[in-house]
C-alpha cells in the first residue's frame, strides 16, 4: 500500500545531501524516441522516392495548371471582346444604312407632299375654271331664250374635257 503522505519527489540522499542521479532508463527512452522519429523520416523519404510524388512538384504542377487556365481564360476573353467589337461595328454600320434609308424616305415623302400640294392647287384651279364655265354657260342660257344647238354644247364640253386632260397630263409628267 502507498501511503497518502508520501512525497512524489525523489528523496534526498542524506550522506551526500543531494538528490539521487537519474538512471539510464530515461536515456534509453529518449534514444528510442529519436530512433522512431528518424525511422518515420526515412519512411517518408523512401515513400516519396518510390512513388515519385513530392508535395513541391505537386504544388508546381498545380501552379502551372492554374497559370495555363488563367491564360486560356484570358485568351477567351480577348476573343469574345473582339467578337463583341465586330458585332458592335456591324450594328453601327446597319444603323447608318437604316438612317440613310430613313433620310431618303423623308426626302421622297417631302417631294410627294409637294407634288400633292401642287396637284391640289391645279385641281382647285381647274375646279374654279369649270365653275366659271358653268356660270358663263348658265348666264348665256338665261340671256338667250332660244335653245342652243347641241353641237355647240358638245364643243364646249369637248374643249373643257380636253383642257382638263391636258392640265392633268402636265401635272402628272411634271
Amino acid at each position: 500500500m502507498i501511503p497518502i503522505t508520501r512525497d512524489a519527489r525523489p528523496a534526498i540522499d542524506r550522506a551526500t545531501g543531494s538528490r539521487p542521479r537519474i538512471g539510464a532508463q530515461p536515456i534509453v527512452l529518449t534514444a528510442a524516441a529519436l530512433c522512431l522519429v528518424l525511422a518515420g523520416i526515412a519512411a517518408i523519404a523512401l515513400w516519396r522516392a518510390y512513388t515519385g510524388i513530392s508535395p513541391e512538384s505537386d504544388r508546381a504542377l498545380v501552379a502551372r495548371a492554374l497559370q495555363a487556365r488563367a491564360a486560356q481564360a484570358s485568351e477567351q476573353l480577348v476573343e469574345k471582346t473582339k467578337g463583341l467589337e465586330q458585332i458592335q461595328q456591324e450594328s453601327i454600320d446597319q444603323l447608318q444604312v437604316v438612317q440613310d434609308q430613313l433620310a431618303t424616305v423623308r426626302r421622297l415623302l417631302a417631294a410627294q407632299q409637294a407634288d400633292n400640294k401642287r396637284l391640289s392647287e391645279q385641281v382647285s384651279g381647274l375646279t374654279e375654271a369649270v365653275d366659271g364655265l358653268r356660270q358663263s354657260f348658265a348666264s348665256t342660257q338665261s340671256a338667250d331664250p332660244s335653245p342652243a344647238p347641241v353641237t355647240r354644247n358638245r364643243s364646249i364640253r369637248t374643249r373643257a374635257y380636253h383642257t382638263v386632260r391636258t392640265v392633268h397630263r402636265r401635272a402628272k409628267h411634271g
